[in-house]
């Protein structure tokens, strides 16, 4: 092919481009073309953008306001030239800023592998057939079909466009979908102007076109955009604003308190010097130098989890949102069942068959009066079996001896259903080659194809759709020997009935034989010939069950809304257990209802059925004004303003469109509902960790801030120095702390009601508990300090006596920490291995800083004695058992 100027090819005749790319409309390229040209254009993706570098993205770690103390206190330490505590407090704030560059580096490798894993895929014509391939694999020349809720994969020049609207907001920012036409452009009109174009990684919203590749990967539009642009890739959840918003809080308290111990020393005679070490110390104990490594850890922890049961996070504050879901709104077909369509009933010619077989395995019989008969011997039945087969759009593919298919599983079903009648899709293609379609389109309830009759030289259009749309559109119908007699519509909504109420999707097919060269809505409004029902199950996945009561347990309200007939939607809704199913809702009563009704409705009904998309967006609205959080499932494009406006969009990962996803803080790589309800309790466990190490650490930071003030308003010594303060802070939070991330789900962790979102992170009853170990650690630590002084032993071994204290009073509230209202044998001992770990790791440290002499020359510690240990021991106890019985206490009032 020729390298004609990208910025060209709006301006050429359709005929010129195809022939500038030495491609063809109907057959596309050749495989072995395609395979040629990846090679030389290599695959159709984006070079990765330049985020931030390796030495800024280590240097962002320090742009924090507790950093900033650490910071001004290692440089003044240095001044006075106290080099070990410089030292110290210098590598503190380098440990933390290594653990929050490896953190943020792995935080956005995993994006970009998600990513990878939710690469489009597009359907494109090679050899004469019709394909699915990853959009990796497309090459210039390449012919794509497109429809609603596509994301276009490449740059593309339109060849055919049917009502097709593309939302070019990603490249033009024009807000408003853009209408397409083939028809050629002069060279000078702008990008936003260009209405046969379709660019890489906009959205179709509306209508069908087919347009072949000209530009791939880097050469594209948003290829070119994507080489000019630089930007962080933005990890804030409304936690961690939470979390900054609480280190300025504490930032000011801490250097209001340090002010303050300088200026009470000060007062008192003490020297500047010493009292700028103890606001030193002040400040560095205050500080919980572990937090913001424990929260990345743990929320990566939480989205790996969900990862690997099938919930992908796209927008992270899902992971937190989860736990406070109290709604879970949910599409029936392919969430709630199984999505795999079998035709099981058909009525056609006045005549009810029965059909056997199940899947997409096309094996059965078709049965009329009990009895096994030949479709060949029913016209009209198979004049309608034919139908479904030419207005469709799947195929259906036979591979190691194994039926999948590709496209809708409703229109896959009528395939499979024609096949068991003896009616290939490639045969009956052949005789009745199509020539022109209207797309299938929410709004319109139908689709229509136009066909040549090769063997009678005729045209026809069918058409397939709901039964309202279709019978809007007939004045008449085929009787069994496909003669034309009046339409009955009272016995076709009885049959509808009657099918409906076993569950069953209904759809009605007709035909029209006043036909021009093209198919036009004006054409299909009326005139048709009624052909007849297919009725078709798609059977409730057996885990959904099982989900919704798990769902209801935690106090989850889980509301069907679908766009099935409100007979069907209750059907399913009772196979699965669902609660209010008394009364489905329909759209056309709420169509009725006033905002107020609307919202006094939603809390008390949970089936919605023949529901229009602006009213999902209402209904979602509706459950949020009565301060419900929403989590929204959905696949279509008709989903995804209701998928925006949920707390949390859920979209589906196998079945979705590329509009859902793209509107959607979820994706669920298996399409199951019960993942749903996996994931909701990944995310209370989650946010459970987080809340469980907090409770740990803050008591450490006040009781240090208090012993520093105590010591100075006593005008003693202090009891632990800058640099030992530190040592306590790091090694514990690391050793100590994190373990807290890879704590287990706690029993009946779903048996909780969800979360209130204004909640905040602690309650008054942790507060209290921080209040209360803090105050423990304080007299613990400062007794045996002064204990040890008086009798008569040396400052540095009542610091280190003081430091243990600390450590061992840590570990045992590290074991009250593992859960917030049990004693740790309620979630075992051994569940969590790395607390054993960490225990083990830390005691040895502190043996180390204890005796070794390394370590003694540099943080000022001294050995102890067995007595020593003994009440350092005690102290530890104090605080286990005290906090145990203050859980006891808890449970007891309640």
């Amino acid at each position: 092919m020729s390298k004609t100027n990208k910025t060209m090819w709006h301006k050429l005749p359709l005929d010129k481009v195809l022939t500038e790319l030495n491609s063809d409309s109907e057959h596309g390229l050749s495989e072995l073309e395609a395979q040629h040209r990846l090679k030389h254009f290599g695959p159709n993706l984006l070079t990765p953008r330049r985020g931030k570098g390796p030495i800024k993205l280590f240097l962002s770690q320090l742009h924090q306001p507790l950093v900033y103390i650490l910071l001004i206190s290692g440089a003044t330490t240095a001044f006075l030239q106290e080099w070990v505590d410089s030292s110290v407090i210098f590598g503190v704030v380098l440990v933390n800023a290594i653990i929050g560059f490896i953190q943020e580096a792995n935080a956005l490798r995993a994006i970009d592998a998600l990513s990878r894993v939710l690469n489009i895929s597009c359907t494109v014509i090679r050899d004469g057939q019709k394909r699915t391939l990853s959009a990796v694999d497309l090459v210039p020349g390449d012919v794509v079909a497109l429809q609603s809720g596509d994301k276009i994969p490449a740059d593309i020049r339109l060849l055919q466009s049917r009502e097709l609207q593309i939302d070019e907001s990603a490249l033009t920012g024009e807000s408003v979908p853009v209408s397409k036409q083939p028809t050629k452009l002069d060279s000078g009109t702008l990008l936003a102007d260009r209405k046969n174009m379709a660019y890489s990684s906009t959205l179709v919203t509306f209508g069908s076109g087919l347009g072949v590749v000209i530009e791939t990967g880097d050469r594209t539009e948003i290829g070119l955009i994507n080489s000019m642009i630089a930007s962080a890739t933005d990890l804030d959840t409304p936690l961690t604003k939470k979390m900054t918003q609480f280190s300025h809080l504490l930032l000011w308290l801490i250097v209001d308190f340090a002010v303050l111990t300088f200026a009470v020393g000060v007062w008192r005679g003490e020297s500047m010097l010493n009292m700028f070490m103890a606001s030193v110390a002040l400040a560095v104990g205050a500080i919980p130098e572990g937090l913001p490594a424990a929260l990345t850890i743990t929320l990566a922890i939480g989205v790996s989890r969900m990862a690997k049961r099938n919930a992908i996070i796209r927008k992270l504050p899902a992971v937190e949102t989860l736990g406070s879901t109290t709604v879970i709104c949910s599409d029936k077909t392919g969430t709630l069942t199984q999505n795999q369509m079998t035709v099981q009933a058909i009525y056609a010619g006045g005549e009810h068959f029965t059909v056997t077989g199940s899947g997409y395995t096309p094996k059965g019989d078709f049965q009329f009066n009990d009895t096994a008969i030949q479709p060949s011997s029913r016209p009209a039945l198979l004049e309608s079996l034919k139908a479904g087969v030419l207005c469709n759009d799947a195929r259906l593919i036979s591979e190691a001896e194994q039926w999948r298919i590709e496209g809708d599983p409703t229109e896959a079903a009528l395939l499979v259903v024609a096949r068991k009648a003896g009616l290939h899709l490639a045969d009956v293609s052949n005789d009745h080659p199509r020539l022109d379609t209207i797309p299938f389109e929410s709004q319109h309830q139908f689709m229509a194809t136009l066909h040549r009759n090769v063997t009678q030289d005729l045209r026809h259009i069918y058409l397939k759709g709901s039964l309202e749309s279709v019978l809007e559109r007939c004045d008449s119908a085929f009787d069994a020997q496909m003669s034309i007699v009046p339409l009955n519509a009272d016995v076709l909504h009885e049959q509808l009935q009657r099918m409906a109420e076993q569950g069953l999707r209904v759809l009605a097919f007709a035909r029209c034989d006043h036909c021009d060269n093209d198919v036009r809505h004006e054409e299909v409004r009326t005139g048709l010939t009624f052909l007849g029902l297919q009725a078709m199950i798609d059977p409730p996945r057996p885990e959904a069950a099982a989900a919704i009561a798990a769902c209801y347990q935690a106090g989850i309200q889980v509301k069907m809304i679908t766009g099935d007939h409100p007979v069907t939607a209750l059907a399913i809704a009772r196979q699965l257990g669902m609660k209010n199913v008394n009364r489905v809702i329909s759209g056309s009563e709420l169509q009725a209802m006033d905002t107020n009704r609307y919202e006094q409705l939603v809390d008390n009904s949970d089936i919605y059925a023949r529901i229009a998309p602006e009213q999902k967006l209402q209904l979602v609205r509706a459950l949020q004004a009565n301060g419900q959080v929403v989590a929204m499932t959905g696949d279509g494009v008709n989903d995804a303003p209701a998928l925006r406006q949920a707390d949390i969009g859920v979209a589906m990962g196998l079945g979705g469109t590329e509009v859902a996803k793209e509107a959607a803080a979820m994706v669920l790589t298996d399409d199951q509902f019960a993942t749903i309800e996996a994931a909701v309790e990944e995310g209370r466990g989650v946010f459970d960790n987080l809340v469980k190490f907090i409770a740990w650490t803050l008591p450490t930071n006040l009781g240090e801030g208090l012993l520093i003030m105590a010591a100075v308003f006593a005008n003693v010594a202090l009891p632990i120095t800058p640099v030992q303060i530190l040592w306590i802070n790091m090694t514990t939070a690391v050793l100590l702390g994190l373990m807290l991330a890879f704590e287990p789900k706690e029993p009946g962790l779903m048996d909780r009601k969800p979360r209130n979102p204004d909640q905040p992170i602690l309650t008054k009853h942790l507060v209290f508990r921080v209040c209360l170990v803090g105050l423990l650690l304080l007299t613990g630590a400062f007794g045996l300090f002064e204990w040890e002084l008086s009798q008569g032993e040396s400052l540095a071994k009542a610091r280190t006596v003081a430091v243990n204290v600390f450590v061992c009073c840590e570990i045992f509230y590290l074991f009250n920490c593992r859960s917030l209202n049990y004693s740790m044998f309620k979630v075992g001992i051994f569940s969590n291995l790395w607390v054993i770990f960490g225990v083990v790791s830390m005691v040895l440290l502190q043996a180390m800083f204890t005796y070794w002499p390394p370590m003694q020359a540099l943080f000022g510690s001294e050995a102890i004695g067995l007595h020593d240990w003994l009440l350092i021991l005690a102290a530890g106890l104090i605080v286990y058992f005290t906090v145990g019985f203050e859980k006891l206490l808890m449970r007891w009032l309640r």
